[in-house]
C-alpha cells in the first residue's frame, strides 16, 4: 500500500513536470478567454509591450536588452515551429528562437499574425566569412559571393513566451 501511495505521487511528479509551459492552468484558461488568442511557452501578458520601433530605439548602444515586445510575423520554421522572423522597422527581420527549445509555435498560418514576445534580444555579427559560406550553401554564384565585404549586424531573440492573436 505504502509503495502504491509513493509510486502514485512519483507519477503525479512526472506528469506534472513533463508538461509543456504552455499547457498550465493559467495558460488554458486564457486561451479559452479569447480563442483568437494563443499562448506558447511561459504564460505572459500582452500589456506594457514595446511597439517594435520603440525596441530597436531601446537598443540603441546596447548589445542585449530584456524586452517584451509586439511584433508583426514574417514566417515561422516550416519544420517544427522552433523559430519565427518578426518585421523590423527597416525591412529586416530579426528571428525568434524559444527558451531552451521548449516550445514551439505553429509551422503555418502566422504571416502577417501580430504577437507579443517576451524575453531576451542579442546583438550578433556575423563575419564575412560566415556570410560567404551560407551564401555559398544557398548556391548564390561566385560573383555575388564576392560582393559579401562587410560583416552583418542583426539582433536576436530568444523568447520566454509568446501570445499571438488572429
Amino acid at each position: 500500500m505504502k509503495h502504491s501511495l509513493i509510486l502514485s505521487g512519483a507519477a503525479a511528479i512526472l506528469l506534472a513536470a513533463c508538461a509543456s509551459p504552455a499547457e498550465t492552468p493559467e495558460a488554458t484558461a486564457a486561451a479559452s478567454a479569447d480563442p483568437a488568442v494563443k499562448y506558447y511557452g511561459d504564460t505572459i501578458t500582452t500589456g506594457g509591450a514595446l511597439a517594435i520601433a520603440d525596441f530597436v530605439a531601446a537598443t540603441t548602444g546596447r548589445d542585449s536588452l530584456d524586452a517584451k515586445v509586439d511584433v508583426e510575423i514574417i514566417t515561422s520554421c516550416k519544420k517544427k515551429g522552433c523559430w519565427m522572423d518578426v518585421k523590423l522597422p527597416d525591412d529586416r527581420s530579426m528571428t525568434v528562437r524559444f527558451k531552451d527549445y521548449g516550445f514551439f509555435v505553429p509551422t503555418e498560418g502566422l504571416e502577417g499574425k501580430r504577437a507579443v514576445i517576451q524575453g531576451h534580444a542579442v546583438k550578433e555579427v556575423t563575419s564575412v566569412e560566415a556570410l560567404r559560406h551560407y551564401a555559398e550553401d544557398a548556391g548564390k554564384s561566385a560573383e555575388e559571393i564576392a560582393k559579401i565585404t562587410a560583416p552583418d549586424t542583426s539582433w536576436t531573440f530568444t523568447a520566454d513566451g509568446v501570445v499571438i492573436r488572429d
